[in-house]
């Protein structure tokens, strides 16, 4: 499928690579999802929830609550992904992940038992419909951009401060203790350096380890993925780390305003779809980038070749 798509690129009214990432796309898709022409019929967003313990240190200019709060507005349709994925024609799916039951602070231990990990990790795997097109993913969560920096700390290393940003808006003091929770979380945990996925459950958060799953079920299944901002990628990260390429059938929507994920994507030797400066989370970046895939697939199918159109291909000379 993959070859099959390469053979029109290089046939349509353009010069060769015009399209630039476009063309990528195109080829992307239809490697993973095994046809030619792609398909972007059933476009679903997945948007997992869940509360954080470390939240108690303070560490979100926002409380707990709001993590219910905003999966009430996400079910009654008032949220920026449900403008979107509405805009894009794409379905929603939400996942309350244990709301009532945060997990434990990481700072004085593991944050999941592997009995939470693994039921976690189911709901993300079963998430997945092998009739999807393309699956972007997403999440909420108070303090999660603690996690996703705990969690990237361990990974790759580096200071802490370096994976920490302002999240829902600390700043000044507040974002030199978030700093400072993150580096004594990793410590306290002893996971830096060592295995991925024991990282994701020590110092990670039950959507987090849900998008962990979704991201295998979809490999599974063949499905292509867009994924959100920093929470997201950082997620998946522990993925990558596990098993090189294992998010070859991933790419990631866009690059969030949180300093680490520029970083994060440094180190995973990927680059976003867009850059607009937005730290939403939600999936709204993955909901975003359908409507370059879109542009991708219009492209692909509909544009005529040099032998349709009556136009002069590449001369020998050029």
């Amino acid at each position: 499928a993959e070859a099959t798509a390469a053979r029109r690129e290089a046939a349509l009214t353009k010069p060769a690579g015009a399209l630039g990432r476009l063309e990528d796309m195109s080829r992307w898709r239809c490697a993973w999802q095994g046809r030619h022409p792609p398909r972007l019929e059933r476009a679903m967003v997945c948007v997992f929830a869940a509360n954080h313990g470390v939240a108690k240190q303070g560490v979100s200019a926002f409380p707990a609550e709001v993590t219910r709060q905003m999966v009430a507005n996400f079910r009654a349709g008032g949220a920026a992904i449900n403008q979107l994925c509405r805009a894009m024609g794409a379905g929603l799916r939400i996942f309350e992940m244990d709301l009532d039951r945060p997990t434990e602070d990481f700072t004085v231990g593991p944050a999941m038992t592997e009995r939470d990990f693994t039921e976690a990790f189911a709901v993300g795997l079963g998430a997945v419909d092998a009739g999807t097109d393309i699956l972007g993913l997403g999440e909420m969560g108070i303090a999660n951009t603690t996690a996703a920096a705990a969690l990237c700390h361990a990974l790759f290393g580096g200071e802490a401060a370096q994976w920490t940003g302002p999240g829902t808006g600390v700043e000044g003091p507040g974002l030199a203790r978030k700093a400072e929770v993150v580096a004594r979380a990793v410590a306290r945990n002893g996971v830096r350096g060592g295995d991925p996925l024991e990282a994701l459950r020590a110092v990670g958060g039950r959507e987090m380890v849900a998008i962990a799953g979704a991201v295998t079920g979809a490999r599974l299944a063949r499905v292509p993925v867009l994924l959100d901002g920093y929470v997201c990628t950082a997620a998946a990260a522990a993925l990558a780390r596990a098993a090189p390429g294992a998010l070859d059938h991933c790419r990631v929507a866009h690059v969030s305003a949180e300093p680490g994920h520029r970083m994060l994507l440094a180190r995973l030797e990927t680059s976003p779809l867009l850059d607009l400066g937005m730290r939403l989370g939600e999936g709204t970046g993955a909901a975003l980038a359908l409507s370059l895939l879109k542009g991708a697939v219009a492209c692909h199918e509909g544009m005529a070749t040099f032998a349709e159109a009556g136009v002069s291909g590449k001369s020998e000379s050029d």
